[in-house]
């Protein structure tokens, strides 16, 4: 089946300054959310688990629903659907700046990951459609460079809005920029849609979606309840019965949501792998960084996104100098010998005293952003590389899919596990209940201090300090570990075999 073509009277380089405009409001609310959630927890306020779910919702309803929007964007239209996605998550932004309780505003989390979904999912499918061979290589890389600009000054901008106007100016921005994008770009754009399209694979949306549901429920509440809690045991269970049934139908399926045998090609398996590693040692930093320097470090909301430059940054040039010495070196060798420069940034990170500053907290996140910048910058174009061109279309889905439930999934498990270590540390210093306990340890690891110390005040300042201290700095222990064995894996399946072959 030849692809389906874009509209010969409307050029490429509008989509694409479409998508790459559009995409500059994803990495905002995303980073932008997590240095929020000390301010919004000082407003509205909220258990632990309420506030985790600011960043959760969006990043699980986000992450489900990538692929049943790529669905939708091949039936109705990739432009329909961009343009759809693009107006709704500005609308849902806009009520999101006027939420009036934390359950209010994790619900529009959730509905804005919906419209963040279709958005991506449109412009990335009619990229995948407008553009070939070297071009299309190309116009991804400059995707992920715009991801990066965003994940760069995010933060900042974060901060600055929030010492300036408040918590809710965050969410309003991305009204505003959505709306600009829209008017500027999304008119040039030319509609296509893949015209053998059967329509949503419906078994295969809720049992994914089902899926990371369950999980992240169960993750979430984990900490709060304990892991042999029922709720938990039962929430655990039900996703892993999910995943099998996803698995069935999609096998089963004629046009499966997924189409599990691109898995058979290697280097395909190898691509997948790189989005989840960069998780581990990269974007949980996005949101465990700003709640580290705000509540433990006591810097304002400005200070935290100041500091988070340092990793950020290299996300603008490093990925655009992997571009270049891809011509000499495999993009498979890169990328694993950024990933093994991360794991040194982040074994150096977790031994930074929380309340340090200058060259001791920035130089090793420098090392992690510069190491990270490296398959940041190639897993884009890898993604369409690798298979048939005539399924590159199949393989973005599943790629973005990877990388954004990915991400969602690796901030529930390191939330779960910094807040499992401080409670570990907690227990040493007092006897109080295991309720008060897994409450106050759930605040440490938030950076919720004063919080924490309300529920143990027997507990000094400094041995709450020292307890996420040494939690963090185990935390950081396994993140190496993860980002070391990803690398091995990267070498293995896409670092040895010559740039130039195929799948």
């Amino acid at each position: 089946m030849p692809p389906a073509r874009v509209d010969t009277q409307t050029g490429k380089v509008p989509i694409l300054m479409a998508v790459c405009l559009a995409a500059l409001v994803l990495p905002l609310s995303f980073s932008g959310g997590a240095v929020a959630t000390p301010a919004i927890g000082a407003d509205l306020g909220g258990s632990p688990s309420a506030l985790n779910w600011i960043t959760n919702a969006f990043m699980l309803t986000f992450g489900s629903s990538l692929m049943a929007a790529g669905a939708l964007a091949d039936q109705f239209g990739r432009k329909r659907l961009f343009v759809t996605g693009i107006v709704a998550f500005a609308v849902v932004s806009l009520a999101l700046s006027f939420a009036p309780s934390i359950l209010v505003l994790d619900l529009l989390r959730a509905v804005q990951g919906f419209a963040a979904a279709a958005a991506l999912a449109g412009g990335t499918a009619g990229l995948a459609q407008a553009f070939e061979g070297p071009a299309r290589t190309r116009a991804f890389s400059l995707l992920g460079t715009t991801f990066g600009l965003g994940l760069a000054f995010g933060p900042l901008l974060a901060g600055f809005l929030i010492a300036s106007f408040g918590w809710r100016a965050i969410f309003l921005s991305g009204t505003v920029i959505g709306v600009l994008s829209l008017l500027l770009t999304a008119g040039g754009m030319g509609e296509s849609r893949d015209p053998d399209a059967t329509g949503l694979d419906r078994s295969g949306a809720l049992t994914f979606t089902a899926m990371l549901t369950l999980f992240t429920y169960g993750v979430i509440e984990a900490p709060e309840v304990g892991w042999r809690h029922p709720i938990v045991v039962a929430s655990l269970i039900g996703a892993a019965a999910m995943l099998a049934a996803f698995i069935v139908i999609e096998t089963r399926s004629a046009r499966p949501m997924l189409d599990l045998s691109l898995f058979r090609y290697p280097r395909f398996v190898g691509v997948q792998v790189l989005p989840i590693a960069t998780c581990y040692c990269y974007v949980v930093l996005l949101v465990l960084l700003p709640l580290r320097f705000i509540g433990v470090g006591g810097l304002d909301e400005i200070g935290a996104g100041l500091r988070l430059i340092a990793l950020s940054a290299p996300m603008l040039v490093v990925p655009l100098l992997a571009s270049y010495l891809v011509r000499w070196v495999s993009a498979g060798i890169l990328s694993g010998a950024g990933l093994l420069l991360a794991a040194v940034g982040l074994f150096w990170l977790g031994r930074v005293d929380p309340a340090s500053n200058g060259a001791a907290v920035v130089l090793p996140m420098l090392v992690i952003g510069i190491g990270t910048g490296l398959p940041w910058g190639l897993m884009d174009g890898l993604s369409v590389s690798v298979v048939p061109k005539e399924r590159a279309g199949m393989a973005t889905g599943i790629f973005s899919t990877t990388r954004v439930a990915g991400e969602g999934v690796a901030l529930v498990i390191v939330n779960a596990i910094l807040s499992s270590l401080t409670k570990a540390r907690l227990s040493a210093l007092t006897s109080q209940p295991g309720d008060e306990l897994a409450v106050a340890s759930q605040r440490l690891a938030i950076g919720d201090v004063r919080g924490a110390s309300a529920v143990l005040p027997r507990l000094t300042a400094s041995q709450f300090h020292d307890s996420y201290f040494v939690a963090f700095q185990q935390l950081s222990n396994g993140l190496v570990i993860i980002t070391v064995m990803s690398a091995i894996i990267i070498f293995v399946l896409l670092g040895w075999r010559d740039r130039r072959a195929g799948p």
